[in-house]
């Protein structure tokens, strides 16, 4: 994901969405960075996937998806605090906890 965020064309985006996409590039960037460097230590690798799910959904709030995209939360992720996911299926494959519980989560909101 770090090199294909690195090759946006930006030249396609309006005045406003150049400006939308400017305010999370470089933490997208990070998030991508981390998660790629840390195969190691999936908790590190949980905390940026987390983090960025947040940009990508303000991102598709945006932009819109091109098809439907399924906001899918996690009640149980960090000590209960939830996190949410995009997902382009509707069935729930829990990125947080896996095998443990692939299917724990809801799809909250369904992005056109």
């Amino acid at each position: 994901m770090e090199s294909t965020i690195k090759k946006l064309d930006k030249s396609f985006l309006t005045a406003d969405q150049k400006k939308v996409w400017d305010g999370f590039e470089d933490d997208l960037r990070e998030h991508a960075e981390h998660i790629g460097k840390n195969a190691g230590n999936i908790k590190h690798q949980r905390e940026h996937f987390s983090m960025m799910s947040e940009d990508v959904y303000d991102l598709v709030k945006a932009f819109g998806g091109g098809r439907a995209i399924y906001h899918d939360h996690c009640p149980m992720y960090n000590e209960g605090k939830g996190a949410i996911w995009l997902s382009e299926t509707k069935e729930v494959r829990n990125p947080y906890f896996g095998a443990k519980m692939p299917t724990c989560g809801t799809v909250e909101e369904v992005i056109q």
